[in-house]
């Protein structure tokens, strides 16, 4: 798939999400736009420092101009509730549409990256993925978010969509939360969005070189495989700001950057953000 292909499904997508319940002073509480879809993430405007709440579910605060996300899981129902508490409240029943997923099969990867079986590789990974969900949990008082996202690399191409059924050595797996963007090793991989570097490592045992971008609200994104990390932990990033090169490391078949985003432990397809601005009233 090409990347003007993918950018025409964002287009399309990228409208206002209304909910025809709430009435005109509800609506004028509340902005948001992006891809109301299953692997999408809404830009919404409200009161400053207003309560957030998502199926009943307390998500977080907006920030001091009123912003904030909300994101929907690859398997996300088909219908869901949005909640302001603060600066006369607000109410969107908001229709999730469905995924478009493919069957992703990949053969010829090294066992211990499909089955690992040594207990001293099994006791790296889980100390591995507890650094890594501490990555994935940081949570900045910001909203870096609010002037969209652009790609990490120039002149690529999409390898494997975002949310596919993957199929490893001929045995079913989790489905990739990824989107792999096929360049040469050693392509210069850029911020999409200003934030705080939240993870920054090299040699792990999936990944490779791994970094992880706090872009506030609670919205992070992960940049895998990477041959080279050129930022630190705590480093504040803006738009465009060299972070890393392109590599084959941990388990890949082949040089290309896995682009990852994550709100509140949801899985979301980056590439849904690209061009998306925060609303305004």
């Amino acid at each position: 798939m090409t990347l003007a292909t993918r950018r025409g499904v964002v287009t399309g997508l990228a409208a206002t999400a209304l909910a025809g319940c709430a009435t005109a002073s509800e609506r004028s509480a509340l902005r948001i736009k992006g891809p109301p879809v299953q692997g999408g993430t809404l830009i919404g405007r409200t009161a400053p420092r207003a309560t957030i709440r998502l199926d009943g579910e307390v998500v977080g605060r907006a920030s001091s101009r009123g912003l904030f996300v909300v994101a929907f899981d690859r398997d996300a129902a088909p219908r869901a509730t949005l909640r302001v508490e603060g600066g006369g409240g607000a109410v969107q029943i908001l229709d999730i549409a469905p995924g478009d997923f493919d069957i992703q099969r990949i053969d010829g990867l090294a066992e211990d990256q499909v089955t690992p079986q040594a207990p001293e590789l099994l006791a790296r990974i889980a100390e591995e993925a507890q650094r890594k969900a501490a990555g994935f949990a940081s949570n900045i008082d910001a909203d870096h978010f609010r002037r969209g996202f652009v790609m990490p690399v120039k002149a690529t191409r999409i390898s494997a969509r975002f949310g596919g059924q993957r199929i490893l050595n001929g045995a079913p797996s989790r489905p990739h939360y990824g989107v792999d963007l096929a360049a040469p090793v050693g392509t210069t991989v850029r911020a999409p969005a200003a934030g705080v570097v939240a993870f920054a490592e090299t040699g792990l045992h999936y990944e490779g070189g791994l970094i992880m971008i706090d872009h506030g609200r609670g919205l992070v994104t992960a940049y895998l495989h990477l041959s080279k990390v050129v930022v630190r932990q705590g480093q504040s990033i803006r738009r465009g700001h060299k972070i890393g090169e392109v590599g084959a490391e941990g388990r890949a078949t082949g040089p290309h950057l896995c682009w990852r985003m994550k709100w509140r432990g949801r899985n979301l397809d980056p590439t849904l953000l690209i061009g998306v601005k925060a609303p305004r009233f």
